[in-house]
């Protein structure tokens, strides 16, 4: 079976490493701490380490417009800084998203030129710079870019140099094409029914992610932060400053990290996804502690192992019971009753065209957001649930007449979820939304038919997208990237366009041409 890379660091040295399970299921070749992972969005700190280095030689500011190096960025009207990319306030839609929506697969060959054509020709914003945080992968594909265009070289280039080299991190690179051969890497797996399938991972776009490395390299790079070879506390400092919305709200979210605590202690830390590669990297500062958990299985959930580790290390250390110390409760059964958890089972809405759904089945309470898998939740508290293979969490809140109606998502912040009201489908018409719809942002369409009673959405490279209405002229899609459409009506009620949002993207709109 596939597994997981493990290094522990503690003053100024591994403490242990050990590697467990498979690189590679069909040659039978063993994890060690010197295999090679890909490890998705820990890339992310590296991009904005590379935007301080070159802000501390004067070549830029963080608070600098996008489109002062990078003018093929649309003009929304809009400044959208540097900073705003760095902390995901930026409200640009992100990349993976508008991919999905234009017809193409996680595991087509996706390449930095092919991102930046597709954000050139965004005509609007998620929201003003500012004023939310929204995970934005687009955001760092722009500061790596522009890494890029002001030192004069490609962004593996620049980080080579000034980064891995110093560090003597050898086994690690940006991967920025994706026939590159790279000696003793992990293939990433998902499971499937008994077994395993390949997780397959084509791309050959960097910033956002796409950072290849060992648990043993990454090591040195947590030790920079102690005893600094590249960059300065000055860096290090602006890499910690939690961000600060328009309205003044401080998030979690500062640039490349997240700021929190666990049992009482300060933690940096970011965990990455990509196909079926799981990473997390966790630093105790005070401590001078840091844990790494890198897996090449869909289900593994290494930040949830990584705070295993860093509680048999810091046992000593911890300054507050945390409700994980209590008696673990099995992951197969909740230590909540049957009836308390049929008042969670509902809709619950994140963001347009982001929807949480929550069922139970045999006392067990499952969550599925749009167009996600669906994952088991594991009991807390009464109203508190972890999410199994997953760094969030899910807590359930009652209003004044005792009623479940708010949902909240814990993952690199806080987020309400509202709960939906139910919706009288049989009043709904489907045939006044079949037609054919264009795209000009995404350069592509799609048609509406009816197929046994249901709207279905129709594309020329996807499988069908299956559409529940949801309120009026609104109707959740079944795809990840295809979460929620709202049809536009004239004067004369007719239906002309669409709008389809799915919680990283909102609003695409799709103009009824047949």
């Amino acid at each position: 079976m596939p597994g997981a890379a493990i290094a522990v660091i503690q003053n100024g040295k591994i403490q242990y490493k050990n590697g467990f399970g498979m690189a590679n299921l069909e040659y039978d070749i063993p994890i060690t701490p010197s295999t090679i992972f890909h490890i998705a969005s820990v890339s992310k700190q590296f991009t904005v380490f590379s935007i301080l280095l070159l802000e501390k030689e004067g070549k830029l500011s963080l608070d600098d417009n996008i489109r002062k190096y990078i003018p093929e960025v649309p003009d929304f009207g809009k400044i959208i800084t540097l900073r705003n990319l760095a902390n995901h306030t930026s409200g640009l839609r992100d990349q993976w998203n508008l991919l999905g929506m234009a017809g193409w697969r996680l595991d087509d060959v996706i390449t930095k030129e092919q991102i930046l054509k597709l954000v050139s020709k965004q005509k609007e914003l998620n929201f003003n710079p500012g004023d939310e945080f929204v995970y934005c992968n687009t955001g760092y594909t722009l500061l790596a870019e522009v890494v890029a265009r002001v030192s004069g070289k490609t962004f593996p280039e620049y980080t080579e140099e000034f980064i891995f080299k110093p560090l003597n991190m050898t086994n690690t690179l940006f991967y920025d094409d994706h026939e590159k051969i790279v000696k003793n890497r992990a293939y990433s797996y998902k499971s499937a029914g008994k077994g395993y399938k390949k997780s397959v991972l084509s791309y050959a776009n960097v910033g956002a992610t796409s950072l290849f490395t060992t648990v043993e390299d990454l090591s040195l790079w947590t030790l920079n932060f102690e005893n600094p070879v590249v960059g300065n506390q000055d860096i290090f400092n602006k890499m910690s400053q939690k961000a600060v919305l328009n309205k003044g709200d401080t998030i979690e979210y500062a640039l490349g990290q997240v700021i929190n605590k666990y049992k009482g202690l300060n933690m940096v830390s970011h965990g990455g996804a990509d196909a079926g590669y799981r990473t997390f990297l966790g630093r105790f500062p005070d401590q001078k502690f840091s844990v790494i958990v890198f897996s090449n299985d869909a289900s593994n959930d290494p930040g949830t192992l990584a705070m295993k580790v860093a509680d048999v290390y810091l046992k000593d250390e911890i300054k507050t019971e945390g409700k994980d110390d209590k008696k673990e409760i099995n992951k197969n059964k909740s230590s909540v009753n049957t009836d308390t958890l049929k008042t969670y089972v509902g809709q619950y809405e994140l963001q347009p065209g982001f929807i949480i759904t929550i069922t139970e089945e045999n006392g067990n309470i499952y969550g599925q957001a749009t167009g996600q898998q669906k994952m088991e939740l594991k009991a807390i508290s009464s109203n508190e649930f972890s999410v199994i293979g997953v760094d969030a969490k899910l807590t359930f809140h009652r209003d004044i007449d005792n009623k479940i109606n708010l949902l909240k998502l814990h993952q690199g912040g806080v987020f309400d979820a509202p709960r939906m009201k139910p919706f009288d489908k049989s009043s709904v018409r489907l045939g006044e939304y079949a037609g054919q719809f264009h795209s000009d942002e995404l350069s592509t369409e799609y048609t509406f038919v009816i197929k046994n009673d249901t709207l279905v959405a129709t594309h020329s490279r996807l499988s069908d997208i299956k559409m529940t209405p949801a309120k009026t002229d609104v109707f959740n899609g079944d795809k990840w990237f295809f979460g929620q459409t709202e049809f536009i009506r004239d004067k004369n009620k007719s239906v002309i366009g669409c709008k389809v949002s799915s919680g990283r993207v909102r609003n695409i709109w799709f103009k009824k041409v047949i």
